[in-house]
């Protein structure tokens, strides 16, 4: 397979300070072949990738991968936009601006993303008035996934630190609250106590670091009572690795930044109770019943079915998940992904997901075969998951979860057997109402941006928003 590295060995030796002649010489190659490769006019061999970690001390998988699938899944969801109607680049052009111009196709993508942020805040602004945030500046929630996005869902350094957690000592599932106490006091000099709702009322965990205390709330059942520890023990002991991540990340504002550490600690807690390799092991012969990997891992369901979304380790990666978390008014409330789907980021999700629907069957699985307006298809399981229960009144406040995958990976998920029939029904579905081009959807919410034609006032379509 060829490899090209044309615009990373530019950035490369612009870094160093180097001229092709000096970058030629430091590799043993002539300039003009320094320069073909910049360019992309030629492959990179072995022997120079030996030779660049050699010099320059950068593993070859840096150059020669880049995060090329993320950014090209990215660069597709942003010309999938109807601004782009009758302009839209192909397949092959998209992947000739991320090879021959990845820096142009960063700003593009940046710049995208703002438009869509200033687009939602002004749609806020007119809807609820005055004290929207800053018009360019991406809610907490958006950073967090762009963030994630980034990184492909994956932190080999938090990874890592979980496989430490326990020294190699791990104790059994049904031992692993105690251990967990025991091991809080050993090392940080921390106490559990669980406290009535009525002393703790509307919080489920508070850690009052002057008296080295971790209060849990007795409305967290026990595996989010497990995963509160953890959390509050990756938060404390990892703060290092956080800060280096957020660093690395360029984020400075704070609200950014604490909501990205939060969702950081989320993720190791999540690593150490389902480790990578075991976890791995279980969903691949279990063919990712979710179910089942939450009683063999003493887990949620939520929680075991957002650790999937996790599994991009190279050479050990498992079938690429997103995942959406949504209210019963269709608010997204968690959306995380490591696939091209493009999850709605602006308002409630597509209306035609099953998901909206699960609410009718609480606890069990729905799924879908789904086809998006570039007709790429996707496999989508839909659950119930409830929330702590304060008291009486708070008992229905269940959230449900879609879990997804491309079509392609159908062999490996159980739950897609009803689907894999040649004749099984297709749901076509959007990202969301304001920028949807099926016109004709009878599930239509707004008008999307895409519909210029005027209204025909003498005929009622199936919506008021068709001609």
């Amino acid at each position: 397979m060829k490899t090209f590295i044309g615009p990373r060995l530019r950035r490369l030796r612009v870094d160093h300070g180097q001229t092709q002649a000096q970058m030629g010489k430091a590799l043993g190659i002539s300039t003009s072949y320094v320069n073909l490769l910049e360019k992309n006019e030629r492959s990179v061999s072995v022997p120079v990738l030996l030779k660049l970690f050699e010099t320059y001390g950068v593993d070859w998988r840096d150059l020669a991968d880049d995060e090329d699938t993320a950014h090209l899944a990215d660069l597709r969801a942003a010309l999938a936009d109807p601004l782009f109607e009758g302009d839209r680049p192909d397949l092959a052009q998209m992947r000739a601006a991320l090879s021959h111009a990845p820096d142009l196709a960063t700003c593009f993508l940046r710049l995208h993303r703002s438009y869509l942020a200033t687009t939602d805040q002004l749609m806020s602004v007119v809807e609820v008035g005055d004290g929207a945030r800053g018009f360019l500046h991406s809610s907490p929630e958006e950073t967090v996934h762009t963030f994630f996005r980034k990184n492909r869902n994956h932190f080999p350094a938090l990874e890592q630190a979980a496989e430490a957690f326990w020294d190699g000592l791990a104790p059994a599932t049904d031992d692993v609250y105690a251990a967990l106490k025991q091991r809080l006091l050993a090392r940080l000099g921390l106490r559990v106590q669980l406290v009535t709702v009525a002393d703790m009322p509307q919080t489920l965990r508070q850690y009052d670091e002057a008296r080295r205390l971790i209060l849990l709330s007795e409305a967290l059942d026990h595996p989010n009572r497990v995963f509160q520890l953890v959390h509050v023990a990756g938060l404390i002991e990892l703060r290092a690795i956080f800060d280096e991540l957020l660093t690395q990340a360029q984020l400075s504002d704070a609200q950014d930044r604490a909501r990205c550490r939060v969702e950081l600690a989320n993720y190791f807690a999540a690593a150490v109770l389902m480790p990578y390799g075991p976890y791995l092991a279980e969903a691949l012969a279990s063919r990712y019943d979710f179910d089942h990997l939450a009683t063999r891992f003493g887990v949620s369901f939520e929680q075991a079915a957002h650790r999937a979304t996790t599994l991009q380790r190279r050479g050990a990666q498992g079938v690429p998940f997103f995942f959406l978390r949504i209210d019963k008014a269709g608010n997204v409330t968690k959306r995380f992904n490591s696939t091209d789907f493009h999850l709605a980021e602006h308002g409630g999700a597509c209306p035609r997901l099953e998901v909206h629907m699960s609410f009718r069957t609480p606890g069990r699985i729905v799924p879908q075969l789904v086809e998006m307006p570039d007709q790429s298809r996707f496999m989508v399981f839909s659950r119930t998951v409830d929330r702590p229960s304060f008291a009486r009144h708070t008992q229905d406040v269940r959230l449900a979860v879609a879990i997804g995958c491309s079509v392609d990976h159908a062999q490996a998920i159980g739950y897609a057997d009803t689907l894999a029939a040649a004749n099984a029904p297709v749901t076509e579905i959007g990202i969301n109402c304001r920028i949807c081009p099926r016109a004709a959807c009878d599930q239509r919410a707004h008008h999307a941006i895409v519909m210029t034609e005027p209204l025909d006032e003498r005929r009622r379509g199936a919506t008021r928003y068709s001609a």
